[in-house]
């Protein structure tokens, strides 16, 4: 894709049209300036994801080779992210879960890579450093943080792979933290509204919870209740309550989907694979099974590759990763067996096309928010729904967490609602397209100057 900026100012300083490029022959185009194959969009109907008339399960693994201690990104390299592509392909998932990104960097060739290999993105939007301090929520909640994590949504929006986004991942884990609960939420909310004012297609946004029993149920309704441009799209959560061998009542898996019976947006499995005893992973059997896809839409097994020398973190990994070379482990074959002995579901899975938003939480001994009512978005943050994010910070930025409180007190509800007044988006369906601010026009008129050069020669 570096080619097509150097070729566009020239056919515009020759005055090349769209209007004429359009006219070429598709024969005549040459393949490095066709578009890269594309995904259907997923969009959420209900409690469902449907990748156009067709419900979407997610099928998938985490992906983070280097583990938290070592913020990589691995989908910022060509060759690390095409080597673990064939190895993604063996398993037939079509989801890859990424925690930490560059969005500094081009992602255009693992996007394209992945999507040729028919897998979506599910993306983590904050970093270590750009991110909510659960011990401190308010303090770390401002427009730099902010800044980071709309710039990372304009870096991604334009991949037609690009699944979902997640606006925290575990930041509530115990009673205590459930005081952060209200910041997460209006991360939430901000990212929908920004994604809205920017024009840009409506990405789902979602948390990412901890299994904790205490307040697993109140975090979940919390995030799915109040104002529309307040709730999620999505609720996921990591779960290891399944240790094989075990079944559907005794892993308290069915408690859980009874518990969220009428939940009315998406849940799925955002980890999971306990290692507690080997893994044979026979849950993917009930995961994708009927007693389960009226209310779950499938799950990521943690994790890709072997991280740490320590249990139990190093105890996960269905491959090991040593320089350039990949071994597959043990959990790996296991999890490729389960996945060939379960087929994804057909039809709709009994879904809920409609259903109702949740009634809040009370506060309580495990709750400890109390009313609904949200910290308002910094002042500052405004003004990147008309001008866009800009440059992101990328992993060597200085951070956020330190930066100070900026919220000016509490929201009214409903005040998150999109305007669109943002700036224009010309937003691709191409996986591996440009970001929102890359046209078509400069590409066709390239085309106009290269071909009218090629046919010129072969007349000579």
């Amino acid at each position: 894709m570096r080619g097509i900026s150097a070729i566009a100012p020239l056919a515009v300083a020759l005055g090349a049209t769209a209007t004429s490029a359009s006219a070429i022959p598709e024969n005549l185009i040459p393949s490095y300036f066709k578009r890269a194959s594309s995904l259907p969009q997923v969009t959420v109907k209900g409690n469902a994801f449907f990748a156009g008339s067709s419900r979407f399960y997610i099928r998938g693994v985490d992906y983070q080779p280097g583990g938290s201690s070592d913020a990589v990104d691995p989908i910022a390299d060509e060759s690390t992210c095409k080597r673990d592509i064939v190895e993604f392909q063996k398993l037939k998932i079509n989801t890859v879960r990424v925690y930490t990104v560059d969005n500094s960097a081009n992602h255009d060739a693992c996007m394209t890579a992945l999507a040729n290999a028919g897998i979506y993105l599910a993306l983590d939007l904050n970093t270590p450093k750009y991110s909510i301090n659960q011990a401190s929520p308010a303090n770390s909640y401002n427009s730099v943080y902010l800044q980071s994590l709309f710039a990372t949504v304009d870096a991604f929006q334009g991949y037609s792979n690009t699944l979902l986004f997640f606006s925290g991942n575990e930041v509530i884990n115990s009673v205590s933290t459930t005081s952060a609960a209200p910041y997460v939420k209006a991360v939430t909310r901000d990212l929908k509204q920004y994604i809205g004012n920017r024009k840009y297609r409506p990405i789902p946004v979602g948390y990412s919870a901890a299994d904790i029993d205490d307040n697993r149920v109140e975090t979940a309704h919390y995030m799915n209740c109040g104002t529309d441009d307040e709730r999620s799209d999505f609720f996921a959560f990591n779960d290891y309550s399944w240790c094989d061998p075990s079944t559907y009542s005794t892993s308290t898996w069915q408690q859980k989907v009874q518990a969220f019976s009428n939940y009315s947006i998406p849940i799925f499995l955002s980890e999971y694979g306990c290692v507690k005893t080997a893994r044979k992973f026979e849950e993917v059997a009930t995961l994708y099974g009927t007693q389960m896809t009226a209310v779950y839409s499938g799950g990521l097994v943690y994790e890709y590759s072997k991280e740490g020398t320590s249990p139990p973190q190093n105890q996960y990994g269905l491959v090991a990763i040593s320089g350039g070379s990949v071994s597959e482990q043990p959990d790996f074959s296991a999890l490729q067996s389960a996945f060939q002995g379960t087929p994804l579901p057909s039809g709709d899975g009994g879904y809920k096309s409609s259903g109702s938003p949740s009634i809040c939480p009370t506060k309580s001994s495990t709750w400890l928010v109390s009313g609904d009512a949200l910290p308002a978005m910094p002042p500052k943050a405004s003004a990147f729904f008309k001008n866009g994010a800009g440059k992101g910070p990328g992993l060597s930025g200085a951070g956020s967490q330190d930066v100070g409180a900026e919220s000016p007190g509490t929201a009214t509800a409903g005040s998150g609602q999109a305007t669109a007044t943002g700036g224009s988006s010309t937003s691709t369906s191409v996986a591996g397209g440009r970001p929102a601010d890359f046209s078509m026009g400069p590409l066709a008129c390239g085309l106009v100057v290269l071909l009218s050069s090629f046919v010129g020669a072969t007349l000579l």
